[in-house]
Parts: structure tokens; C-alpha cells; sequence
């Protein structure tokens, strides 16, 4: 999963970032990796995954990642090349949401670079840049479609459809709410990779005195909600400032601080809840002496296409599975013990896999 983290200046979203990121860095199982200045991996905490790999032995943990990017440059005018201009679209293209940090707070020794707070104006300005970028992509497209329409049947259907999207996106709407009439035409628009036709998951950032009620009584807090329930995209209540203290301790520390500001989960925590259900993600498990480990499908897998994610050849010959759930095996104390309860089964190519599966992949090449 990758995620690329957007805002304009001063709104708490490098704060955010090296946060997460140093977070990332306290397990040891998975380090902290910074591929470029601006990326970072981070592990998904698993209690599964440490669980699973006491009761096997396992030698090796691996958790789920996200990849973070740090989109730097995003200011009033960025698709016409102001700040970083077309640098930080490069990025977000490969992106598979949106973080959009959005400043819910007020400090007057922080200069908001539009000179007051407002989310919505905030998050407006930005979808202006996504959209002007997005039409310079359609009518790039268009453009080639008019030259090949008169002898190719499909470029005509192509022209027509990128018509009815220059004409939505021209009406400030994004490209996440242009309704395609079929397959075909999804598979333009999603070929395109847009940037407005990505999801999105606000992160609210509030201060250290309004985390403590997740921003209840926060007038900006509850307008990013309303908008953010209108366009079908998820939003979580940070403060930028109390991650970077968390970041800053270990992990049994962690907890106790957490707990010491009445807080359930950290900030990271919260965007991996929002990351998942945005994108229809769950994790399944494998587990053994020499590693036990958690992949990231999708919702609705089945077996075989589950069993690709670790090597095509699973897929490619898959005869079945052995699947336990997970709190079925940690209750039967091991395999062996689980196979005499009967609560592991053989599953074959049509079983849709289910959140905290173990499996065992059977296959043949």
C-alpha cells in the first residue's frame, strides 16, 4: 500500500511525516527504510503476526507495510509550476490514496500561508491543482484521439467519453465522482490514473487540547467531516505535534504516554484503520518456524489469488488450502492440537478468503 501525504505549507504534514516515519524506525523487525528524501516504509503493528511467531518459533517476523511519500511543493498554482510545480504529480500518480493533512487549529505563531485557518478552502485549493492537472492529462488524450477517430472505431468512443470528462472536471467536479457508462470506459478512465480519481483520507490536525476528545468540539474538525462525507472519503483526528512525541519513545513507552493523554490509539494507528477500510484491504497470515508473516489483499480474494501474493507459481498451480482461523489456532495451543478440534479445513479455488486466516498453500507446477 502507498500513500502519498499532501497539504499546503504550514498545516503539520512534514511534521506528520517524519513522525510516522520515525515510528516506522522503532521496529526492529522492519526497519525504518528511506528509499528517497521524501519516502518512507513503515510496518503495520500486528498482534497476530508476534503471537503466531511465539506459538511456531518462527526465526524471521514480517509485517504488512505501508509506503509513505511525502509530496513536497503543493501551493496555490502548483500545476502551473509554482512551488515544486509538476514535481510532486509525478509522485501522487503512483500513489494509491491520498493523505490530505488538513490544519484544524489555531496559532497565531503559525503563519498559515492564506493568512486565516479554513480546512475547506484548504482542501478546495488543493483539488484545484489535481483537477488543472488532470485536464492537462484529458486533453492531451483528446488530442490524440481526434487525430485517429475518423479510421479507428474505439478512438471515436475514447473522444466522447474524454469530451464528457474535460466538461466535469471544467465544472470544478473531480474525476472520483465522473460516472462511466461501462467497462470499457472505467478501464480509460482508470488507465489515465488520475489524480483526482483517487481516494481520499483527510487527517484532521488539531492541537495537543483537542486530541485529548478526538476534535468533538472542534468547528473545523466537524466541517472536514461534512465534506468529507459528501465525497465518499474517510477522515481521522491527529495531533501532528503529540506523533512527533511518540515517535520520540520506544514502543513500551508509547503506551503509557498514550494512555497518560487518555488516548486509545496514536495517529498512525488511526491511518492504518482508515487506510485499510478506504481501500478494501485485509490481511491473512502464514506461519512456520522459519517466518511467520501478514499479506495485504483485497477484500473478497479468493484462495488462489491470495496464494499469488506470495509467489505466481501458488497461483498457477494451486490445488487447495489449509486454513485455521487465527483465534481458533491460539486457542488449540498448535496445529496438531487444532487438527483434533476440527477447526482447520480444506478449502479449494473458490474460497474467498477471510481476515486472520493461517494458510497452508497446496500447489502443484
Amino acid at each position: 500500500m502507498k500513500l502519498g501525504i499532501v497539504g499546503l505549507p504550514n498545516v503539520g504534514k512534514s511534521t506528520l511525516f517524519n513522525s510516522i516515519t520515525k515510528a516506522g524506525a522503532e521496529c526492529a523487525n522492519y526497519p525504518f527504510c528511506t528509499i528517497e528524501p521524501n519516502v518512507g516504509v513503515v510496518p503495520i503493528p500486528d498482534e497476530r503476526v508476534d503471537k503466531l511467531a511465539e506459538l511456531y518459533n518462527s526465526e524471521k517476523k514480517t509485517y504488512a507495510t505501508i509506503e509513505f511519500v511525502d509530496i513536497a511543493g503543493l501551493v496555490k498554482g502548483a500545476s502551473k509550476g509554482e512551488g515544486l510545480g509538476n514535481q510532486f504529480l509525478a509522485n501522487i500518480r503512483e500513489t494509491d490514496a491520498i493523505v490530505h493533512v488538513v490544519r484544524c487549529f489555531d496559532d497565531e505563531n503559525i503563519i498559515h500561508v492564506d493568512g486565516s485557518v479554513d480546512p475547506i478552502r484548504d482542501i478546495e485549493v488543493i483539488n484545484l491543482e489535481l483537477i488543472f492537472a488532470d485536464l492537462d492529462t484529458v486533453e492531451k488524450r483528446l488530442s490524440k484521439a481526434k487525430k485517429l477517430m475518423n479510421n479507428d472505431k474505439t478512438a471515436k468512443v475514447e473522444y466522447d467519453l474524454l469530451e464528457r470528462l474535460k466538461s466535469h472536471l471544467e465544472n470544478n467536479k473531480l474525476a472520483i465522482s465522473f460516472e462511466v457508462g461501462n467497462d470499457d470506459e472505467e478501464k480509460i478512465i482508470r488507465d489515465m490514473n488520475l489524480l483526482t480519481s483517487k481516494k481520499v483520507i483527510f487527517a484532521a490536525n488539531v492541537s495537543e487540547s483537542d486530541i485529548k476528545d478526538d476534535g468533538e468540539n472542534n468547528k473545523y474538525v466537524k466541517s472536514v467531516k461534512e465534506y468529507a462525507n459528501k465525497n465518499n472519503a474517510e477522515v481521522f483526528v491527529l495531533c501532528a505535534k503529540v506523533e512527533e512525541d511518540i515517535a520520540a519513545l520506544d514502543s513500551s513507552e508509547q503506551k503509557e504516554f498514550l494512555e497518560a493523554l487518555g488516548l486509545k490509539e496514536s495517529g498512525l494507528d488511526k491511518l492504518i484503520k482508515a487506510s485499510y477500510r478506504l481501500l478494501n484491504l485485509m490481511s491473512y497470515l502464514t506461519a512456520g518456524e522459519k517466518e511467520t508473516r501478514a499479506w495485504t489483499i483485497t477484500i473478497g480474494t479468493k484462495a488462489p489469488q491470495a496464494a499469488g501474493k506470495i509467489h505466481s507459481d501458488f497461483e498457477r498451480g494451486f490445488i487447495k488450502a489449509e486454513v485455521v482461523n487465527y483465534e481458533d489456532l491460539l486457542a488449540a495451543g498448535n496445529l496438531s492440537k487444532a487438527k483434533e478440534k476440527g477447526v482447520v479445513r480444506l478449502e479449494g479455488k473458490d474460497y474467498i478468503v477471510k481476515d486472520g486466516d493461517v494458510m497452508l498453500f497446496k500447489f502443484n507446477v
